[in-house]
């Protein structure tokens, strides 16, 4: 039999308002580069545009605060009282930072983990990278509350993608991956594995368990319509109009971006084709990652009649569109690299096709929506070839622009930041 409650009961319609107002939601976030910024910035928005009830409790590293002070801006504009920005020690950032393996790194973000969700009283709780502290769960550690988790680098599906052949370690990290997986559905502290992986929800569903597997948009930035920023900062930067820009971003020290393999094949390109040829690079941070890029490049600077403009440090994200509307084509020739990556939806919301590593899910990404050129990234001589494609062909010939704008509205950050907190 159905039974209606009446709000008539005073005593009743306080109880479920308290229940309400003590929702305490903790982020745990303790990273200050690559996504985390960017999804803290959307999950602000989104609560503040919904006014969602209860509170919003956002732990950082100290640095954070000031690196990213516009994203804590934005939960001071919005509503001082129901979003609040929680810093670690700056002992516990450096012990943190100082991690000599993955497992002391994943035992210390648990232990992290717990000492704030419980200062901070947190009825659910979430993770930004859930990766890097699984162990401590796998093993049979409990949470103080729900906690849920994005999911960023699932492999055990990839035997099913194109021109995917494993080797003897990808089997091994495979099988390992089903273990651990198989594990965490079983912990009963976690609610919900986000995967930006749309393809691995399946196959992990499959391994059973309790724990729910939700595919999350990987949110695609606002790109301007006006070409004026974007004409200026060519004139600003000291581009040849004469030629077609090849650009690349983020941190391109790291031997994962695939920057040297693109240094030797552009080596190999005749001269009439590198004069065509400008190479932008941005936002490498200031540091030993700059000197290590500007190394890589000094091999080609005068050995070939090809312009390159390296623009150091970091790129505001207001800013971070014009880069990509300036591009003729994005280059990601990544170096064996699993999960999604920002870059291509970057690309796809500019309409800019791109030269892609065909590994993993990126290759399949990039094939499915008709993004651009797929190669094999490590073999610089194919670089080479889809260099040489683009600076020869219509660029129009190698990406579907519907597919490409399809795949960026697939992925907004409402529907990001949507998907989370009603998984919550």
């Amino acid at each position: 039999m159905l039974q209606f409650i009446s709000f008539q009961d005073s005593n009743l319609r306080n109880k479920l308002k308290t229940q309400i107002t003590d929702h305490r939601v903790m982020i745990f976030a303790p990273w200050c580069y690559g996504h985390h910024p960017t999804y803290l910035r959307h999950l602000v928005n989104y609560w503040c545009h919904h006014q969602l009830a209860g509170s919003l409790e956002i732990v950082v590293l100290p640095s954070f605060l000031h690196e990213h002070a516009d994203v804590v801006e934005l939960a001071e504009k919005c509503d001082r009282r129901s979003i609040h920005f929680l810093a670690t020690t700056p002992e516990e950032q450096a012990a943190l930072e100082s991690a000599t393996s993955s497992t002391s790194r994943a035992f210390h973000q648990y232990q992290l983990i717990c000492k704030y969700a419980k200062q901070l009283k947190a009825t659910q709780g979430l993770v930004l990278y859930f990766d890097s502290c699984l162990l401590p769960l796998v093993l049979g550690a409990k949470l103080p509350c729900l906690f849920s988790g994005i999911y960023y680098r699932p492999t055990l599906h990839y035997s099913g993608f194109a021109t995917y052949t494993p080797s003897w370690r990808e089997h091994i990290q495979a099988w390992k991956e089903r273990v651990f997986l198989f594990r965490i559905h079983r912990n009963p502290s976690v609610k919900t594995l986000f995967s930006l992986d749309p393809f691995a929800v399946k196959p992990i569903e499959k391994l059973g368990g309790k724990t729910n597997v939700v595919h999350l948009p990987d949110p695609a930035p606002f790109v301007y319509s006006s070409n004026r920023p974007v004409d200026r900062l060519k004139q600003q930067l000291g581009i040849d109009p004469s030629r077609k820009v090849f650009f690349c971003f983020g941190r391109l020290s790291e031997s994962r971006k695939g920057v040297p393999q693109l240094i030797e094949a552009i080596s190999t390109l005749p001269s009439d084709l590198c004069q065509k040829l400008c190479l932008l690079f941005a936002g490498e941070p200031e540091g030993a990652g700059r000197e290590q890029l500007e190394t890589w490049l000094a091999s080609i600077r005068d050995s070939q009649p090809v312009q390159i403009v390296n623009c150091a440090g970091y790129i505001p994200e207001a800013d971070v569109p014009n880069y990509f509307q300036l591009a003729d084509v994005v280059l990601a020739p990544y170096q064996k690299h699993v999960g999604m990556s920002g870059i291509l939806l970057l690309a796809a919301a500019a309409q800019k096709p791109v030269l892609s590593s065909s590994y993993g899910l990126m290759g399949e990404m990039v094939r499915r929506y008709g993004l651009g050129l797929v190669v094999d990234s490590t073999v610089p001589d194919e670089i080479a070839q889809g260099l040489t494609q683009f600076l020869q062909e219509d660029r129009d010939r190698v990406c579907d622009r519907t597919k490409m704008q399809a795949f960026a509205e697939e992925n907004s950050a409402e529907c990001f930041a949507r998907v989370i907190f009603e998984n919550l």
